[in-house]
């Protein structure tokens, strides 16, 4: 495919094209409009495909080969973050702040003041987190939330999506708390989506696109609405502890 497929917001999901399809430059970019209706991003999620645009741009969906992944079993832990996590005294949740953790995930950078959550793209994902497919962890100082993460759960999959940290460690701690915790409900894969050194650091590696599209086809289905893991994790934490 010479150039990505344009799609109507009047569509229908079932219009995406294949995630081979997409283009190798810029890696992965497969389609463009459509909308994020919930329908929409449950079709794409288990296909191996995700919206990520910034302000002004349309939609823009992707499908990028390799793909960035985690196995839960294999996350990697240092001896520092070991030694972090067993002096911290960060107070870990999950869903009890879903839409402040998507908030301060779209603050701007220190490197860029660019982000590619939209206002759009942040109330569909609060849309989904309110029918219990969107999930976030949280880490607090007190009252203060000081760091956490997003992502989608479908299946034995968890999509990542973006994480924020205002205090040192703080998401690197609200991360490993919850592979932990879908560790244990039975999680198989963790979506990194793109490949980076930091993801590196936790055991992360890259798979051919074709390979992890069709681990998804298994691990999504049933795809089995979780609804909030909040009083899951607090039990998880108990036991745990």
């Amino acid at each position: 495919m010479n150039k990505p497929k344009w799609l109507s917001a009047t569509g229908s999901p079932d219009d995406f094209p294949p995630p081979a399809d997409a283009l190798r430059e810029p890696n992965g970019l497969l389609a463009v409009g459509g909308c994020l209706h919930p329908e929409w991003l449950l079709d794409a999620y288990p296909k191996g495909i995700f919206p990520w645009y910034e302000t002004a741009q349309p939609i823009l969906w992707w499908s990028p080969d390799p793909r960035a992944v985690l196995l839960p079993e294999q996350l990697h832990i240092s001896r520092r973050l070991k030694r972090t996590l067993r002096l911290s005294k960060l107070r870990i949740t999950a869903d009890t702040a879903f839409d402040e953790v998507i908030r301060a995930c779209a603050e701007p950078r220190r490197y860029t003041a660019a982000t590619w959550i939209t206002p759009q793209m942040r109330s569909a994902y609060v849309t989904l987190h309110e029918l219990g497919w969107a999930h976030s962890f949280e880490a607090w100082s007190g009252a203060d939330l000081v760091g956490g993460l997003y992502g989608v759960s479908i299946g034995s999959v968890f999509f990542g999506e973006s994480m924020f940290s205002q205090q040192s460690d703080a998401s690197k701690i609200a991360f490993v708390h919850g592979v932990g915790f879908l560790q244990r409900r039975g999680c198989k894969l963790i979506d990194c989506q793109v490949w980076s050194h930091h993801l590196k650091t936790f055991g992360a590696h890259t798979m051919p696109r074709e390979g992890f599209v069709a681990l998804l086809r298994t691990l999504c289905h049933p795809m089995g609405n979780p609804g909030s893991w909040q009083a899951e994790f607090e039990n998880h934490a108990l036991l745990a502890s």
